[in-house]
């Protein structure tokens, strides 16, 4: 049985989607009104109840810039929570699948896609958190997999396909920040790499696996080339304007450079990833 915790968010409704594709599996999606993941005694009794061979944590505080106001709110879900998802997994013998996220590195020398053994940097409350988050599980259980992620988005939820969209009914030009490179990452690919993962761990074709990963589309861009992918593949008319993220102040600090080696889970896990601007056109057809 797998649990999903966070089933509410972006990668959780891709899953709650994919379920149906594998009905050798049983599935409790479970948001804040199910379990409690801040709460040890709530997350006891539901493991106590049910026999999770799986734990996929979707859940997280991602609001990067609020967190920094909010430093004890973003702790208690992106630390303390995780932990007391890994003892509860580690008593269980449940594996632990928890997404992270690119922010916690932040180099401002390498120029290089990010492998899993590179020196971590995080910059802000979210950043530091997150990191946070995966050391502690890492220590508190063996049995865990953490996919560091960068740049998600869905046809569900709030993020930067849907407000690029949604901004487009609005205005006819846009400035959008062109100095942060990455690559996007589609929550429903995101989703199926789990899956795919765990059904070859459970069916015990990959061992010892424990550990960091990096999951993101294939190719580079930019946010400004993301956007202008966006309005084209949905013949909007929009001038889009570059601009340095000087130009754009936020309050958390955002990572200059952000692309990831996925060397590591492709070996291991034999995935096949598709290029972002390919995923893209999959999501927008869906909007």
């Amino acid at each position: 049985m797998i649990l999903v915790t966070g089933a509410n968010g972006q990668v959780g409704q891709e899953l709650q989607f994919l379920a149906n594709q594998y009905p050798e599996y049983k599935f409790l999606f479970a948001d804040r009104t199910v379990l409690d993941i801040t709460d040890e005694s709530s997350i006891r009794n539901l493991f106590e109840t049910y026999n999770f061979d799986f734990c996929i944590n979707c859940a997280a505080y991602t609001a990067v810039d609020k967190a920094e106001e909010a430093q004890e709110a973003a702790q208690i879900v992106n630390v303390n929570a995780v932990e007391n998802l890994a003892k509860a997994c580690r008593l269980h013998q449940t594996q632990l699948i928890h997404i992270s996220s690119d922010y916690v590195y932040h180099s401002e020398s390498i120029n290089r896609p990010y492998q899993e053994t590179d020196v971590t940097n995080p910059q802000g409350v979210y950043a530091k958190t997150k990191l946070e988050g995966d050391l502690i599980a890492l220590k508190t259980s063996k049995e865990v997999i953490v996919l560091r992620t960068s740049w998600v988005y869905s046809s569900y939820g709030n993020n930067f396909v849907k407000t690029m969209l949604r901004l487009s009914d609005k205005l006819n030009r846009l400035n959008i920040i062109f100095d942060q490179i990455g690559t996007p990452t589609y929550a429903r690919d995101l989703a199926k790499a789990i899956l795919e993962i765990i059904n070859k761990i459970d069916k015990k074709e990959v061992t010892d696996y424990s550990g960091i990963y990096h999951y993101s589309n294939e190719g580079v861009t930019s946010w400004y080339d993301f956007a202008k992918a966006i309005f084209r593949l949905k013949d909007k008319t929009m001038t889009v304007l570059p601009i340095e993220t000087k130009d754009y102040p936020t309050a958390a600090k955002r990572p200059h450079f952000s692309l990831m080696n996925k060397g590591k889970i492709k070996a291991t896990f034999d995935l096949e990833i598709p290029h972002w601007e390919n995923s893209l056109e999959e999501c927008l057809e869906l909007l």
